[in-house]
């Protein structure tokens, strides 16, 4: 990826061109990510002042979304577990809904765009441990039925590897000398494709032990946008990796 920047008026607009292969000819995506970060996909060819072009086309677009996200991003650290915060499963930011009832069931559910957490008393504590919980049964969940998708398409993998969820804060996932898996438990909030880059990653770890050009060949073959996505997950990390 490149560095780039434009004027808009008074406002610098700074952003990070990423390169994919695949995408039909010309065609140039604007992308804000949560932490009001620029990315811009382009196909193979795009000559950067033709990308400045684009930009500046859109340039009160990505200005608004930039200010948006930085006014987000305010809602959501430091986390306190009160209701209105916003939290991320899937990409997607939730609005957080506490409901405190010693005679209810403590649990959380996921209801039309809120995460409703049900708990017997205010406690930040409770409240944090209660949502953990709900998200790793459903990272247990749904990255199985990602490895298994993706297992039926890889040549050299049989069944699925053995994994563990794992608390990391500079990876989002490793694999072991003996071919098992530690994923990041916070993996979940971000977007599938980000998951799936992941994995993917993890997997092709299990042809090519180390970061050599064979290893970025086949992870090429298996998802030719990955760097596009992995500047995505990147954009998304500060907000994601909070707890």
């Amino acid at each position: 990826m490149t560095s780039q920047s434009i004027f808009y008026g008074e406002e610098c607009i700074n952003f990070h061109v990423c390169v994919v292969p695949d995408r039909p000819k010309r065609k140039v995506a604007i992308h804000v990510h949560p932490d009001g970060s620029v990315q811009v996909d382009t196909p193979e060819g795009v000559a950067n002042g033709e990308v400045r072009e684009a930009v500046r086309k859109r340039a009160r677009w990505v200005l608004k979304h930039v200010t948006e996200a930085r006014r987000q991003r305010e809602h959501v650290l430091p986390r306190q577990y009160v209701s209105g915060e916003s939290h991320f499963y899937l990409g997607r930011r939730h609005v957080l809904k506490v409901s405190i009832d010693a005679n209810e069931k403590a649990g959380v559910k996921l209801v039309r765009g809120r995460l409703e957490v049900q708990c017997p008393k205010d406690n930040p504590g409770m409240i944090k441990d209660l949502l953990w919980a709900w998200y790793r049964k459903r990272s247990m969940e749904f990255i199985q039925r990602r490895l298994n998708t993706h297992t039926d398409g890889i040549s050299w993998l049989s069944a699925p590897p053995p994994w563990k969820l794992a608390s990391m804060q500079k990876q989002w996932g490793s694999c072991s000398p003996k071919g098992a898996l530690s994923l990041n438990a916070h993996l979940v909030k971000a977007p599938r494709e980000c998951v799936d880059y992941v994995l993917l990653h993890e997997l092709c770890h299990l042809k090519e032990r180390n970061h050599s050009d064979r290893f970025y060949q086949l992870l090429e073959r298996q998802m030719p946008e990955w760097r596009s996505v992995k500047a995505k997950l990147d954009g998304m990390a500060e907000l994601l990796l909070n707890e």
